[in-house]
C-alpha cells in the first residue's frame, strides 16, 4: 500500500513538473512558473534507479511537449499519429536527462548530480535542436522568459542556452534546498544526515545565487545603455491572405491587390523600405516575368525598395511528378527599374515534411502517412542585402528558430534582420506568440534589431534588448489575422557580441562536463549511497 501510494505520489509530482515548464511559454505566459517547475522532478528522481527516473522525466517531458505543441493539429497533413510520435521524440530528451541525473546522484551523490544537472539539460537541449533533420529549438526553457528584458541579457554571452543553465541552475539550489532539509523525509531519498546534506547542497546553492545576481546585474546594466546611431524607417505589410486562397490561382489579382493597396497606404510614411511577409506573390517572381513587372511597378510607384518572399508551390504540397526543384526565396526589387538588379535569398534551413522530405529513398515515410511533399532545394550562400543606407540578413519562416544560423547573417555584416513566415497554417493558437518569443533571442544574441513581417501575425520590431517596442494590432487588440500596415523607426548597427564572436561556447563547456559527470560517476561509487526503485 505504501509503495503504491509512493509511485502514485511520483508520479503526480513528473505531471505537475510537466504542467509547471509549460504554463511558463504562451498562451499561458507565467514565466516565474519555470524557475521553480524543474525542482520537484529533480527531487523525485534523485538516488532513483536509470530506468525508473527515465520514464519519471519521460512522462514530464510528454506532459509539456503535448501542451507546447497542441496546435499542430491545425497544420495540413498533421494527424493525432504525427502528433503522438513527435511528442515521443521530443519527451525522449526529458527522460536521457533523468537517467543521467539518476546514474551521477546514486553513484556520486545528490549534490553532485544538482550541480551537474544545467550542464545535462543544456547538452540535451543543444542536441535536439541540432540533430539533423530532427533539430527542433522550440520550447526551450530559455524561451519562457522572453518578456523579461533584464534577465534574457545574458543572451549576448552565451545565447539562450545560457538562460537556460541560469534556470535549471535555480531550480538546482531549490531542489538542494529540500534536499538537504527533508531528504529523509520524502521520496525515500538516498540516507543521509540533515547535516551532510547541508554541507553538500551548500555549493549548489550558492552557485545559483551568484549566477542569478550576476546576470540580473549585467542585465540592468544592458538595458540602461540606449541603442544610439542614425535611425530608418521601415514599413511591414500583413496581407493576412487565407491559406486555402494563396495558391489558388483565381485569386492572385486578389492578392496582388491586396499588397499594391497596403504599400500605397504605407508609403505615405516616407519608409525606406517596404516590406512584405513569406510567399507573398502568387508565384514565383523569378520564373513568372509578367508577375517580376507587376511587382517592379510597385516598388517604382512608391519610389521605395520592396522586400518581399516569393516561391513558386507551397508548402505541404505533394511533390511534382516531374521532381521540379524550387527555392524559397527572398528578393529586394529596388525602386529604380533598370538600373540595378534585384538582390536575393535562397532559404538554407528547410523545413522537413514540409518543404522537403529527409532520406525519402532509404525511409519509408509512407508506412506512418507522411506524403512526399514538394522538392524545394536549400541555398548554400548567407546572403546580406545591400540598401543605399545599411545591410540586413533576411531568415525565412523557421529559420530564425536557430541561433548559429542568424549569427552567420550577423558575422556577414548584416546590421539588422528581417524575418519574413507565414503563419497561417498554425490557426488561433500559442504558435505565432511562441515564435515571437524565439526571435527575441535572435536580438539580444547579436545586440541587432529583429522585424518580423508575417501573412497574418504577429509582425513586429524587436529592439537590440529584446523589448518588442511596436507590433501590429488592430482596433480590438488583435494581432494575427488581421491586415494592416506598421512603420517604426530601426538603427543598422556594427557591433558584435561575445555569443556573435564565437557562438555557443557554454554549449562546448556543457558537453564536456556532462561527459566528466558520468564518466567521474562510473569511476567509484559514492559510499552510503543506496538507489530506490
Amino acid at each position: 500500500m505504501i509503495v503504491c501510494l509512493k509511485l502514485i505520489i511520483t508520479i503526480i509530482v513528473a505531471i505537475v513538473s510537466g504542467i509547471l515548464l509549460w504554463a511558463g511559454f504562451p498562451p499561458l505566459d507565467q514565466p516565474f512558473l519555470v524557475w521553480i517547475g524543474l525542482a520537484p522532478l529533480l527531487v523525485a528522481i534523485g538516488g532513483r534507479s536509470p530506468g525508473y527516473s527515465f520514464l519519471l522525466s519521460f512522462l514530464s517531458g510528454m506532459v509539456f511537449f503535448l501542451a507546447i505543441f497542441n496546435w499542430i493539429l491545425e497544420v495540413p497533413g498533421y494527424t493525432f499519429l504525427h502528433h503522438g510520435i513527435l511528442d515521443i521524440y521530443l519527451s525522449t530528451y526529458f527522460g536521457l536527462f533523468g537517467l543521467a541525473f539518476s546514474i551521477i546522484s546514486r553513484r556520486r551523490g545528490m549534490p553532485t548530480a544538482l550541480f551537474a544537472a544545467p550542464f545535462l539539460w543544456v547538452s540535451l537541449e543543444y542536441i535536439r535542436s541540432n540533430l539533423s533533420f530532427l533539430a527542433l529549438p522550440w520550447g526551450l526553457l530559455a524561451h519562457s522568459q522572453y518578456q523579461n528584458p533584464i534577465i534574457i541579457q545574458i543572451a549576448s554571452l552565451t545565447g539562450a542556452y545560457g538562460l537556460t543553465f541560469l534556470i535549471v541552475t535555480a531550480n538546482s539550489g531549490i531542489a538542494a534546498m529540500a534536499y538537504a532539509f527533508f531528504g529523509q523525509l520524502k521520496l525515500d531519498m538516498p540516507s543521509t544526515t540533515v547535516a551532510e546534506g547541508l554541507r553538500g547542497t551548500k555549493f549548489v546553492v550558492v552557485s545559483a545565487t551568484l549566477f542569478l545576481v550576476f546576470s540580473l546585474l549585467y542585465g540592468y546594466h544592458k538595458i540602461s545603455n540606449p541603442v544610439v546611431g542614425k535611425a530608418f524607417k521601415i514599413s511591414l505589410v500583413q496581407g493576412n491572405i487565407d491559406q486555402n486562397k494563396k495558391w489558388d490561382r483565381k485569386y492572385a489579382k486578389f492578392i496582388m491587390k491586396t499588397y499594391a493597396d497596403l504599400t500605397q497606404e504605407v508609403s505615405k510614411d516616407e519608409p525606406v523600405m517596404i516590406v512584405w511577409p513569406e510567399t507573398a506573390t502568387p508565384r514565383a517572381i523569378n520564373l513568372d516575368s509578367k508577375l517580376s513587372r507587376e511587382v517592379r511597378g510597385i516598388a517604382t510607384s512608391t519610389g521605395t525598395y520592396l522586400l518581399l518572399g516569393s516561391s513558386q508551390p507551397q508548402k505541404f504540397k505533394v511533390g511534382d511528378p516531374k521532381n521540379i526543384k524550387y527555392f524559397n526565396s527572398a528578393f529586394l526589387i529596388p525602386p529604380d527599374a533598370g538600373k540595378k538588379k534585384n538582390q536575393r535569398y535562397d532559404k538554407i534551413f528547410l523545413f522537413p515534411f514540409g518543404e522537403y522530405l529527409p532520406y525519402k529513398e532509404t525511409i519509408p515515410w509512407s508506412s506512418i502517412n507522411v506524403p512526399e511533399v514538394s522538392g524545394y532545394v536549400a541555398g548554400k550562400k548567407f546572403t546580406v542585402f545591400e540598401h543605399p543606407d545599411f545591410r540586413f540578413g533576411v531568415t525565412i519562416c523557421w529559420e530564425n528558430m536557430f541561433p548559429d544560423l542568424v549569427r552567420q547573417f550577423v558575422k556577414a555584416g548584416a546590421q539588422f534582420t528581417i524575418n519574413i513566415t507565414n503563419e497561417a497554417w498554425f490557426g488561433k493558437t500559442a504558435a505565432p506568440d511562441q515564435f515571437v518569443s524565439m526571435s527575441v533571442f535572435r536580438a539580444v544574441e547579436n545586440r541587432r534589431f529583429v522585424v518580423r513581417c508575417t501573412n497574418t501575425g504577429i509582425s513586429c520590431f524587436i529592439d537590440p534588448c529584446g523589448r518588442v517596442v511596436r507590433r501590429l494590432k488592430d482596433k480590438h487588440g488583435e494581432a494575427v489575422f488581421i491586415s494592416g500596415v506598421l512603420t517604426s523607426r530601426i538603427i543598422p548597427l556594427e557591433s558584435r557580441t561575445l555569443y556573435t564572436r564565437y557562438g555557443d561556447w557554454l554549449v562546448w563547456l556543457s558537453l564536456g562536463c556532462s561527459v566528466g559527470f558520468l564518466f567521474i560517476a562510473f569511476l567509484k561509487r559514492k559510499q552510503g549511497s543506496r538507489s530506490v526503485n
